[in-house]
Parts: C-alpha cells; sequence; structure tokens
C-alpha cells in the first residue's frame, strides 16, 4: 500500500494537472498554465535546496562554509548568460535611455541602499528571506505566517513613505543598465568578472567533503531515495534557480515572489482610504509591479500557487512537513523582520528575488547595489550576534 508520503504529493501533482486545463481555458491562459508549473518545479527545487539567501549568508558568516554563496554566484552566472542571450534578442543594440520592457531595472539612490540594508535587517531578524518565509509555510513554519503578515504590513508603510522619499532621492536617481553603457558583451565579462573573484575570495574558505574518487554509483533504487533524503547539493540550488529564471523572463515577465502580496496590500489599503491615491512615479518603474489590476488571476498569482504546492509536495515527500504551534517569540520575531523584509521590498521595487537575483541578471546596477547593501546589513547583524554572544540563529 502507498504510504501518505508518497500518497499526499501524488495527489497535490494531480491537483496541478487538474487545474492545468482549468486555467489554458482562461484569457491568457497559456502562460498561466506555464506559471503554475513554473511556480510548482521552483518550490520544489528551493525547498529540496534549501536556498535561502539568508541561510546561505549565516553559513557563510558563522561557519566560514562558503557552499551557499557560491550557490548564489552560481546563479547570478547563469542567469547573467541567459539573460543577456535573451535580451540580446530583444534589443539587440542597447543605448542609454532605452531600457527593455518590464525587466528589473531601477533607480539607484539612498533610498535604494536603506531599502537593502532594511530587507537584511529584516532577514536577519525574521531568519528567512520572503522567497524563503513562502516555501517555509508549506513546511509549516512557525514563523513563516508572522512573517508574511508583517511583510504585508511593511509594503503599507512602504506606500506610505514612498511619496516624500521619492521626492528626496528617487525622482532624480539614475536608472543604470550595464549593456546600454558597456554593450552586451562588455557588460557581461564585467559582471562576470565581479562574479568570477567572489567566488575565488570565497573558494578559500571552503571545506567541503573530500571527493570520492572513483566510487561506483548507486543503484536507482538508493539514488531515488537519496533525492529525498536531507538536501540537495548547494550547486544544484544554483543551477536550477538561474536557469528558471532565465526560462521565466523569457515565456512570461522576471521572476519576483512579492508582486501579489504588495498588490493585494496596496489595494486593500487603498480601498481604506490609508494610502496615497498617487504614488509618484512609483507605477513607471520596472520592478515587482504593485499597481493593482483588475484580474486576481495574474501570472505571479498562479506561480507564487505553484510554488508553495511544490515546496508543499517536496517537504511531504522529504518528511520534513513538520507544523510546530507558534510561541509568542516565534510571532514577534516573525512581524518585527517581516516589516523591515515589506518595507524594503517596497521601496527597493522587489526582493532578494525580484531586485537582486532578476536585476543581477538583466545587468542593472541597481541590483548590485541592492545586494551590497542586503549583505552588509547581514554582516553587521552576525558581527552583532557575535558580540552579544548569541548562538546560531534559527
Amino acid at each position: 500500500m502507498i504510504s501518505l508520503r508518497w500518497a499526499l504529493p501524488a495527489l497535490l501533482l494531480l491537483a496541478l494537472a487538474l487545474a492545468t486545463p482549468l486555467l489554458q481555458g482562461q484569457s491568457g491562459g497559456r502562460t498561466l498554465a506555464f506559471a503554475l508549473w513554473t511556480g510548482a518545479v521552483l518550490g520544489l527545487v528551493l525547498q529540496r535546496t534549501r536556498f535561502c539567501f539568508y541561510c546561505h549568508a549565516r553559513d557563510w558568516f558563522e561557519q566560514r562554509d562558503p557552499r551557499g554563496l557560491l550557490a548564489i554566484v552560481l546563479a547570478l552566472a547563469v542567469g547573467l548568460v541567459g539573460y543577456t542571450v535573451v535580451l540580446g534578442g530583444w534589443l539587440p543594440v542597447p543605448t542609454p535611455g532605452r531600457l527593455p520592457p518590464d525587466i528589473h531595472i531601477g533607480p539607484v539612490s539612498s533610498v535604494l541602499v536603506a531599502a537593502g540594508l532594511a530587507f537584511g535587517a529584516g532577514m536577519a531578524v525574521s531568519g528567512s528571506c520572503i522567497s524563503a518565509h513562502w516555501y517555509r509555510l508549506a513546511e509549516g513554519s512557525p514563523v513563516a505566517p508572522f512573517a508574511l503578515l508583517g511583510t504585508a504590513a511593511g509594503f503599507g508603510l512602504g506606500f506610505l513613505s514612498w511619496n516624500p522619499l521619492y521626492s528626496l532621492a528617487v525622482a532624480d536617481a539614475p536608472v543604470v543598465w550595464l549593456p546600454a553603457h558597456l554593450g552586451y558583451g562588455g557588460a557581461l565579462l564585467l559582471q562576470l568578472g565581479v562574479l568570477a573573484a567572489c567566488a575565488a575570495w570565497l573558494w578559500r574558505g571552503f571545506r567541503g567533503a573530500a571527493a570520492r574518487a572513483g566510487a561506483a554509483p548507486p543503484p536507482l533504487g538508493e539514488a531515488w531515495q537519496r533525492l529525498w533524503q536531507g538536501r540537495w547539493p548547494y550547486w544544484s540550488g544554483g543551477l536550477l534557480v538561474g536557469a528558471i529564471g532565465v526560462l521565466t523572463v523569457l515565456r512570461m515577465r522576471p521572476l519576483g515572489v512579492t508582486t501579489t502580496l504588495g498588490s493585494a496590500t496596496r489595494s486593500a489599503l487603498a480601498q481604506q482610504g490609508w494610502v496615497p491615491q498617487r504614488l509618484e512615479g512609483l507605477d513607471g518603474f520596472a520592478g515587482c509591479a504593485t499597481l493593482p489590476g483588475a484580474e486576481w488571476l495574474t501570472p505571479h498569482a498562479v506561480l507564487l500557487a505553484g510554488l508553495l504546492a511544490g515546496a508543499l509536495a517536496a517537504a511531504l515527500a522529504s518528511g520534513q512537513w513538520a507544523p510546530r504551534r507558534p510561541t509568542g517569540r516565534d510571532a514577534a520575531r516573525g512581524l518585527a523582520g517581516g516589516v523591515l523584509l515589506g518595507w524594503g521590498a517596497m521601496t527597493g521595487l522587489g526582493c532578494s528575488i525580484g531586485t537582486l537575483l532578476s536585476g543581477t541578471m538583466a545587468g542593472a546596477l541597481s541590483g548590485w547595489v541592492f545586494g551590497v547593501a542586503v549583505f552588509a546589513a547581514l554582516a553587521a547583524a552576525f558581527a552583532l550576534r557575535r558580540r552579544l554572544g548569541g548562538g546560531r540563529a534559527a
């Protein structure tokens, strides 16, 4: 008899299969179906590889284990090459002042730096980035629900503070797309060079397990079981996330996980009259858009649903679905960190997936600036934790 460990994931996959023709019957149905299955694969990959910007940074800052950060570098490198090929077909001659549509290229200003610092602090407080909170929600995490509620509240604070910040520093900030200034080849070489330097620097502290030279491959059954035990190698997460990012921009829009939450929050607050009707310049920027739409069944919403389904199926199959009653500390940590994550994601026009990953893959200077600010905040947080004598973070 098939066990629940395998029956429940099978039922989830069956539900996705049954939902596919229903989505295809909607307006833009082929894109919706693509988004559903892309989200499911992304959720499975994130859960099985534990791909999490905070966790990977923690492994480095606390244990000098660089494998997670190397996986992020690999994801960026794969995405850079893929984006260069795709954008080169869309816009063969990049020129200043002309940006590819919908690509996450934002203004570079002090607000972006503040957004990155706030986002990094939110990761340190809540214990994850937003994308990881989504897949941990599917694992039964007691912190993730509060962190996502806090993120919605942070988006609200971001909307309230946007107009003054826009007038102060965003309106006249440069929007820099590196291929427009260096050409596709120059921008690619420069960015791959920076990533290679980062990888070489991280590699110095590498203390991974010794290669098992000459080891015989395991039987097929054992190989299948290994897929659902422990975690997949770090490098597989980087490779697969980078490839999914390229496929997503090729078929729909750049990968992002905050669009649906941000637009739902903005719509709810606008109905109550709690946010300004006009958010200066916001909807003209490319990034994780928060403009409420007329339809709730959008590709990003469907992708998020698929991500949760894929992560849940992976958590059930791997025995890592372990719901726990939240404590007061879980709730406080999730809410406080979530507010910082939400404010940072809103004012930074995206999170670690939208601005850092998708933006950097596209050659946006804003992605690099946001990423440096995020990791600077994490470095400060871990240094403070060591100084205070705190234990290993969750």
